[in-house]
């Protein structure tokens, strides 16, 4: 072991215990908006100091212990022992995993600037992009995904579109998604996200993601989501919601070429199907919006949405150029 490891160690220590005494902190303690800003300062000092606290606020909240204690009230300014002590062994972990990070900076490695790779795909496309640490990440429809990726951070934009993310956890270099003002960190999972105007949507499959606005205006601040929880996020609102495993499904059915839907409005139902095709479907009045519609079709036959529209709805169909009329 080289002369400069008791040092990192050190260091890898000092903050892990920092992460715990932030994560006692603000659980059982004071939480004001001047504790507030003062841990967003400290956590964005660093990715080992977001990495130390994610990873033992959600080793924490994995071992149940957190509901029952966070049931005692906000009142408790100090952290029941058997806190101190799963912090204590929960922080070995995260030390260990925190070396790598720290080491970066204590060792003073040097590397050139990494480069942003670019990926997109038309209107109708859908591309699987692999990267050399083994995460896979599945672009949908008229998607804008920027990537850079090295040995000491992996960071990725999501301009436009929609992806599905299978994540090769690695907790001392955390993949982090940047949509809009909003973050997404990876805990160990595979997730979907989705960005339309003015409209972002997350949803777990697998594992857990930390989810975090930086904007002081977005009512949900941060959130740890597990498997089916969803975090819908629109201008005037955050919201997030539990899925079942089958409105799981539907929501992934795109990467099985298929469009799903359960009881859904059909001008939401042409809505979704406009995003793959260049032929567009166009609900004509108020009436035949609000239709309901359940059925699956493949993403690319609005001829039969059309026909399913006419025929079991009772609607009328006109074809003007690559434009299809629904309405009464």
């Amino acid at each position: 072991m080289s002369a400069a490891m008791p040092g990192i160690e050190r260091a890898a220590s000092e903050i892990e215990t920092l992460a715990a005494r932030w994560l006692e902190r603000r659980h059982f303690g004071a939480w004001d908006d001047e504790a507030r800003a003062e841990f967003d300062r400290w956590i964005n000092q660093s990715s080992a100091h977001e990495v130390a606290f994610l990873r033992l606020e959600a080793a924490w909240g994995r071992t149940g212990r957190l509901a029952a204690l966070r049931a005692q009230g906000p009142a408790i300014s100090k952290a029941p022992p058997r806190f101190r002590a799963n912090m204590a062994i929960l922080g070995i972990a995260a030390s260990v995993a925190l070396l790598a990070v720290v080491g970066i900076s204590v060792g003073g490695l040097l590397q050139s600037r990494p480069q942003i790779r670019a990926f997109s795909t038309p209107i109708g496309g859908h591309e699987v992009i692999g990267f050399a640490d083994g995460t896979k990440v599945e672009l949908n429809t008229d998607t804008v995904l920027r990537a850079r990726m090295t040995t000491q951070s992996r960071t990725v934009w999501l301009d436009k579109g929609e992806a599905y993310f299978q994540v090769k956890h690695d907790a001392a270099h955390p993949f982090v998604v940047f949509v809009g003002n909003h973050r997404i960190t990876d805990l160990g999972t595979a997730f979907l996200v989705r960005k339309d105007t003015g409209r972002l949507e997350i949803a777990v499959e697998q594992g857990h993601v930390a989810f975090k606005a930086s904007d002081e205006k977005t009512p949900l601040q941060a959130a740890l989501l597990s498997r089916g929880d969803a975090v819908v996020a629109t201008a005037d609102s955050t919201v997030m919601v539990k899925l079942s495993s089958a409105q799981l499904a539907n929501e992934l059915a795109w990467r099985r070429g298929v469009l799903v839907f359960k009881h859904t409005r059909l001008a939401d139902a042409a809505a979704e199907f406009n995003r793959y095709n260049r032929e567009k479907l166009i609900i004509a009045d108020s009436a035949a919006a609000n239709r309901m519609i359940g059925a699956t079709f493949p993403i690319n036959d609005v001829e039969r949405f059309a026909r399913v529209a006419r025929d079991v709805l009772g609607l009328s169909v006109t074809y003007r150029g690559k434009d299809i009329m629904i309405g009464r």
